[in-house]
């Protein structure tokens, strides 16, 4: 069974001109799921007279079939060069997920049926970075993981990079349902990364997602299957007993894929929050115990001109201390890629 069951699909008339569009509409509609064709542009046919909070938990269960512009791919430092645009959305309710910021009050969950298209898009910023390799992160805006048994999107992706000479993929999921990709022919050239993190957070603040033992044991399987792989802790949050609980993570993740950490690498970020992001998230859930107190916190500008709050100095120093002597004593020989 698929990851994710939306509760309504609309499925944008140009899309039905490629042959994904048409699958996805059968499928969906043999499925049983609310299916209908609307107007390749326009706005959605659901009451407008609704909260806030209605209309963002409806939308995340409304998938929407689309055809994706062909404009500049995004960059996407430091993970990649550029974004690969396959999916957006994703229908998860992390809490201080960047997402509920990004997408709005509408992050509806949006399967681009153009895949070709995109790829060949693709290949043209790879001609014009040639001889170097060129890095497309399949992640940035979604966790694709979740509608791949529906769209094929990944597996179709990790095909045609395992081709490529000048290409590398990569993306990162929280969820565990990923045996569709174990036996791709990848030729190292896609780049699995799950997010994981301890308990806490995760029961906490991670509602609808797999729990920590679940994603170890999917990460065990790719791993098994020869993908590069990577594990994106975050955000890493303080809390009482915060350090034994990391340490019972990284343990497990250690018993479970019995490695030294060869050919295996970390991306460490902490906990960090605006002000807008602050207000939205109370909006759509009231009842959030996340750690959003200004005082507590210091006010940084980040990359993109706008200002986060984000752990003091000497609390970082602590957090990244603890993780890089826990990593360096269950996996001495990964790669921490970075903390932030």
């Amino acid at each position: 069974m698929p990851d994710f069951t939306p509760q309504t699909v609309f499925v944008r008339e140009n899309a039905m001109d490629y042959p994904l569009g048409k699958k996805l509409y059968n499928k969906f509609k043999e499925s049983g799921i609310d299916t209908r064709i609307i107007a390749s542009r326009g706005p959605f046919p659901l009451n407008p007279n609704v909260s806030f909070q209605k209309k963002f938990i409806r939308a995340k269960r409304t998938v929407v079939v689309s055809v994706r512009s062909l404009g500049q791919f995004q960059s996407c430092k430091p993970s990649a060069h550029y974004q690969l645009p396959l999916v957006t959305g994703c229908p998860a309710h992390c809490h201080y997920c960047y997402l509920s910021t990004n997408l709005g009050k509408n992050p509806y969950i949006k399967i681009y049926v153009n895949i070709e298209e995109i790829l060949k898009k693709a290949e043209k910023y790879m001609e014009e970075r040639k001889p170097d390799i060129t890095i497309f992160e399949g992640s940035a805006t979604s966790d694709p993981v979740p509608v791949e048994e529906w769209s094929g999107s990944l597996k179709r992706t990790i095909n045609y990079f395992a081709g490529t000479k000048l290409g590398r993929f990569r993306f990162v999921t929280k969820f565990s349902n990923i045996d569709s990709l174990l036996h791709i022919k990848h030729n190292n050239h896609t780049e699995f990364r799950f997010s994981i993190n301890s308990s806490y957070p995760i029961k906490k603040f991670e509602p609808t997602t797999p729990s920590p033992r679940e994603r170890i044991e999917a990460a065990t399987r790719v791993f098994k299957a020869g993908y590069p792989m990577g594990f994106l802790i975050a955000p890493i949050f303080i809390y009482e007993g915060w350090q034994e609980e990391y340490g019972i993570l990284f343990k497990e993740l250690k018993d479970k894929l019995k490695t030294s950490g060869k050919g295996i690498f970390f991306e460490l970020i902490t906990h960090r929050f605006t002000k807008r992001a602050k207000e939205i998230i109370e909006e759509i859930y009231p009842n959030t115990r996340l750690p959003m107190n200004e005082e507590t916190r210091q006010f940084k500008y980040g990359q993109f001109g706008y200002g986060k709050y984000v752990y003091p100095p000497e609390t970082m120093k602590k957090i990244e201390s603890f993780m890089r002597e826990t990593i360096n004593k269950y996996f001495p020989e990964a790669e921490i890629k970075y903390f932030v």
